[in-house]
């Protein structure tokens, strides 16, 4: 089979780190390494910023929060690299709020994740993200993530929202190739289709994804955007060789509920500290020995 990669040209592609929201001691956003987090993806590669989505604990974050938090990464950006704000609820109110907002601050989008909880059907779906879509002028990524929401955006539903102007792609965190073959055949090459799951990008990308919003990319961010510029080129030899030298990150970043290995693993590498917000906790003792030891593998950390 023709692996069918294929980069679309806006601006949300290859290698998004799905960055982490570090905290103080005191629980407060520490926005100091906020700085250093957002100077290291510009310094080490990272092709764009997703902020306050799931890994960076959005449900936790007030409005007050998400607006200094955005503000502060677009203004350490300086433009270096697009910033999207993570803006669902199970409001479609709420989401256009908040969507608002991440335009007024100046992000370049919004990812959006499908109304969790509430369970809507597929033309509530519709109905939501063209609302949101309709209400304010700021570039949509649709993020489907099942596992975490009980609902799952179908392609066809996908491929409706994708005729509005201002739904330019989807986040995809089902980790299934056919499904990603399926959504970019439906919505064409002017869509955006991104994986949202690390250890099956690789695959994704040979079925059309345009790169991945990752997890791993907070720990190696180098390496995930070499990763996707190889499959960019369809050097599908060097993109296999990068994968193989981080699938044990992948595995190990996931021990514990996203974002708490991830956390510590930053925590470990002295970029944040090991503030996570309740009901996350930090990592369990019995894994840090082992998360540890793959850092120290990859040369992350001294043993």
């Amino acid at each position: 089979m023709t692996p069918k990669f294929h980069a679309s040209g806006h601006m949300f592609n290859g290698s998004i780190a799905a960055l982490v929201t570090p905290f103080t001691d005191q629980g407060e956003i520490d926005f100091a390494a906020v700085d250093r987090l957002v100077e290291f993806h510009c310094g080490q590669g990272s092709d764009g910023l997703v902020i306050a989505g799931t890994t960076g604990e959005s449900a936790t974050l007030i409005r007050e929060e998400f607006c200094a938090l955005l503000k502060r990464v677009i203004e350490a950006a300086k433009g270096r690299l697009p910033v999207l704000a993570g803006t669902g609820s199970t409001s479609t109110a709420r989401a256009i709020e908040q969507t608002r907002v991440a335009a007024e601050l100046g992000a370049d989008g919004a990812l959006v994740v499908t109304p969790y909880y509430n369970k809507p059907p597929q033309a509530g779906l519709e109905a939501h993200f063209t609302a949101i879509a309709d209400a304010v002028e700021l570039d949509l990524v649709l993020y489907n993530v099942p596992s975490r929401t009980a609902v799952d955006m179908l392609p066809k539903t996908v491929e409706t929202l994708s005729a509005h102007p201002r739904i330019v792609g989807i986040k995809e965190a089902v980790p299934d190739g056919a499904r990603i073959e399926e959504l970019c055949a439906r919505c064409g090459p002017e869509f955006t289709v991104l994986s949202g799951d690390d250890n099956s990008c690789l695959d994704a990308m040979r079925q059309g994804a345009a790169g991945v919003v990752s997890v791993a990319a907070n720990v190696v961010p180098g390496t995930m955007h070499e990763l996707c510029m190889a499959a960019a080129q369809q050097d599908w030899p060097e993109a296999e060789r990068l994968e193989s030298r981080i699938k044990t990150l992948f595995e190990v970043l996931m021990i514990e509920t996203n974002p708490i290995p991830v956390k510590w693993a930053l925590f470990e590498m002295s970029l944040i500290g090991p503030g996570i917000r309740l009901p996350l906790t930090p990592l369990d003792k019995e894994f840090k020995a082992p998360l540890r030891q793959c850092l120290v593998e990859h040369q992350l950390i001294r043993a």
